[in-house]
């Protein structure tokens, strides 16, 4: 990847995510202060959120909230029909209504899943709006469809295409898998399925598009904002240096909102069309069609174990489908976690006439370590084994399986002896389904490995001005987890301020230019360009104030809102004072550097679950999770522990509730809204216990730290299943896991 390159599409950002972000012309990591972990005061501690009583307070603006005087009201045609040809489309009925400004056609030809956008209209106010949409008349040719996965891979099915619904897109092999089976003294076979799972934030998506003669701005919910700026450029036929996007609060997108989207352009194309500002936000229903989802998956897992526990074999086939897009990469957990010679994948996308998959939350990797998980817990059972144990017995310090090149840092062994402590490990069930009566107590366990390394190149400002006041600039964007708060934190650290002292300035493309905030890249590629500006405006302080102390720079010390001299405290000056020496206000430019190309950057994690199921109902209840992660260091502990706090609540909502249901008649959705799509609410969440391996990756940057959005996400429902196993002696093998699963799967044990 060149250096600050964005990402143009979804198939760049999924080969960087299954790459690592690794940036192979950007130079290493230069030589910089990286200090023990008990050198910080504030970097590792909890800071509350600089701007917490701003967003519980309603002052904080999210693009729903952006108004302008004379806005219009954009909307947006959808086609009813999985597939179709376009015959005719007349506008001139909903162009003659009052109030209407301008309308547009989006679409020629063909269109391949219900919910394609076909036209747009805006007028004053969102009745009239809806009311234009109806007066547009358009003929539809309809043509045959196919909206399920298992009716797509029937032959002879309708080509989404044009062709073969199933595409072969991954082959993966590493030694002699046949050998691996042969040297085993058990073998076995499980299938894993997981459904399509809709990201539904909080705030749906929305974009509000404003031209001032031939510059665009953009108000966009988006996790991207300079791509966002890219793609509106190019979209519109003008050079990016016209176009401007903003972002300054956003509620969720956990990866349906990394890439720019067909509503965004429509309303710049509008705005210009009606010399207006146009505002489009999408209902709760557009959502669940046209902005992305969690592909699903269907994985089969043949592994080969001797009877000390040692794998010698495991290969994986799975089917994916992501709709009229390709499906998740669901291999690297099993291809990377544990050690073994001989591994064979193969992965095929199914292609259906359903809304584009976008990356969700740990993009294949929830999928793959349910599936993975579920079967280790099954081989465990298999030859006898604890399967913790098993896990221990196969653990790999390099990446591919032990075969590949060292890990920088890897505390995924602490992170099992502090979960098994925490959870009570040695009270589980010894058999699977060991216990009596109706209520089935059980515990589950689950690793958990992700990316998380940061990107090179990501730039930052820390700027001061004559008065002492301090800025921190980036173009980056915060998406929930808290970036301003670690900008904050890193920069009052460095500057020997406080937190809450330190403004800062982020999500707009003026400033300078940063990752998007997805596959955990915000804090390792940001918070290390935040330092690297702050030790440079900290040395050009201290060159200052050795000058008026008249002492050696390397004797000053920057802390507690002054400059002094270490061998002499009672000679200081103050910040501010110092900085009034300044003439004009000073800019620090920091990036952040390459890495050590002859390492493997990952974050670790094991999570351990209890649950409570219900014999007769089949309902599942959790009851307690233990989490512990390692993704370097920790920056801000408070916000750290509500990433994983969040990650298990949406990986319990996916475990046991999440499913995106088609009809397969009509090729609509069936359940595009809140309450027909289930998810966990607060009665659902159990008692949850987060704890951190605080290790200094040496390597991977400045601060040592890596991501810690993603992790939390991949391991609960893998955790959640096993535990269901253990108080019931038999594996859904299915996410979500409701009740109906679970009393089928308790049938089919019955029957043998």
């Amino acid at each position: 990847m060149a250096k600050n390159k964005y990402l143009k599409d979804i198939e760049d950002l999924t080969l960087l995510y299954n790459e690592g972000f690794r940036d192979k012309e950007t130079e290493e990591q230069e030589d910089a202060p990286l200090p023990e972990k008990g050198e910080f005061k504030i970097i590792g501690k909890s800071t509350p959120r600089i701007d917490g009583k701003k967003i519980v307070t309603g002052r904080a603006r999210y693009t729903h909230d952006i108004k302008f005087r004379g806005m219009l009201h954009g909307k947006i045609l959808r086609s009813p029909h999985a597939c179709a040809e376009l015959v005719s489309i007349d506008l001139s009925k909903a162009q003659s209504l009052p109030g209407v400004k301008a309308v547009l056609q989006l679409k020629k030809g063909k269109v391949t899943y219900a919910g394609e956008q076909v036209a747009a209209v805006a007028a004053v106010d969102e009745k009239i709006a809806e009311e234009a949409l109806k007066l547009i008349n358009v003929e539809y040719k309809l043509l045959p469809f196919v909206v399920t996965e298992e009716k797509a891979m029937e032959e002879g099915s309708p080509g989404v295409h044009g062709k073969s619904n199933v595409l072969k897109f991954q082959d993966y092999k590493r030694g002699n898998i046949e050998k691996g089976f042969e040297e085993a003294d058990t073998v076995l076979e499980r299938t894993y399925k997981t459904a399509v799972e809709i990201h539904h934030p909080a705030e749906t998506h929305g974009s509000v598009a404003k031209w001032e003669g031939n510059r665009l701005t953009a108000w966009d919910s988006t996790q991207a904002i300079h791509s966002v700026r890219d793609g509106l450029a190019r979209a519109m036929n003008i050079p990016a240096s016209r176009v401007r996007v903003i972002k300054q609060y956003m509620g969720g997108g956990f990866g349906s909102k990394l890439e720019i989207n067909d509503y965004t352009v429509a309303a710049a194309m509008l705005a210009k069309e009606a010399k207006k500002p146009v505002k489009i936000i999408l209902s709760r229903k557009e959502n669940s069609l046209c902005v992305g989802n969690r592909p699903s998956s269907l994985q089969t897992i043949k592994g080969g174990v001797k009877k000390d526990g040692t794998l010698t074999a495991l290969s994986l086939k799975n089917y994916t489908s992501g709709g009229i897009r390709g499906g998740d990469r669901c291999e690297e957990p099993l291809i990377d976690v544990y050690k073994c010679p001989n591994v064979k994948v193969e992965e095929y996308s199914v292609f259906t006439n359903t809304g584009a998959s976008r990356p969700t939350r740990a993009p294949g990797h929830v999928q793959g370590t349910m599936a993975l998980e579920g079967f280790m817990e099954e081989l465990a059972n298999e030859i006898g084994i604890d399967p913790l144990k098993l896990r221990q017995k196969n653990y790999s310090t390099k990446n591919r399986g032990d075969t590949g090149i060292p890990y920088s840092s890897k505390g995924l062994d602490k992170c099992y002896q502090i979960g098994a402590e925490k959870i009570g490990w040695a009270r589980r069930n010894k058999k699977p389904g060991g216990g009596k009566g109706k209520i089935r107590r059980g515990l589950g366990m689950a690793s958990q490995i992700w990316w998380g390394a940061g990107v090179p190149g990501t730039l930052a400002d820390v700027k001061i001005h004559p008065d002492g006041s301090v800025e921190a600039i980036s173009g980056t964007q915060d998406i929930g987890g808290g970036t301003r708060t670690f900008m904050a934190v890193i920069t009052a650290e460095t500057l020997g301020r406080k937190p809450e002292e330190i403004a800062v300035k982020i999500g707009n493309t003026d400033y300078p230019w940063a990752i998007l905030s997805g596959g955990s890249l915000t804090a390792p590629s940001v918070g290390p360009a935040i330092r690297d500006a702050a030790l440079k405006a900290a040395d050009y302080l201290k060159n200052l104030g050795a000058s008026k102390l008249k002492i050696d720079p390397a004797d000053v010390i920057l802390e507690g809102k002054k400059l002094y001299n270490k061998n002499d405290p009672s000679k200081s000056i103050t910040f501010r004072n110092l900085s009034r020496e300044l003439s004009r206000e000073r800019v620090f430019h920091g990036e952040r550097k390459g890495m050590p190309q002859d390492y493997a950057y990952n974050t670790f994690a094991a999570h351990f679950a209890e649950v409570e199921v219900d014999t007769e109902t089949g309902q599942i209840k959790v009851l307690k999770v233990v989490a512990v992660h390692e993704s370097g260091r920790i920056l801000n502990k408070i916000t750290a522990e509500s990433q994983v706090i969040g990650g298990i609540t949406q990986g319990i909502s996916t475990a046991l509730f999440e499913e995106r249901i088609m009809d397969d008649t009509t090729g609509n959705l069936v359940n595009p809204n809140m309450r027909d799509y289930k998810i966990a609410t607060s009665l659902d969440i159990p008692k949850i216990e987060v704890f951190f391996v605080d290790m200094i990756d040496p390597r991977i940057n400045i601060l040592g730290n890596k991501g810690i959005g993603e992790p939390p996400r991949i391991p609960p429902a893998g955790a959640i299943a096993n535990a269901v196993y253990n108080a019931i002696g038999v594996h859904v093998r299915e996410i979500p896991m409701t009740p109906n699963k679970v009393l089928q799967a308790l049938k089919k044990k019955e029957v043998g």
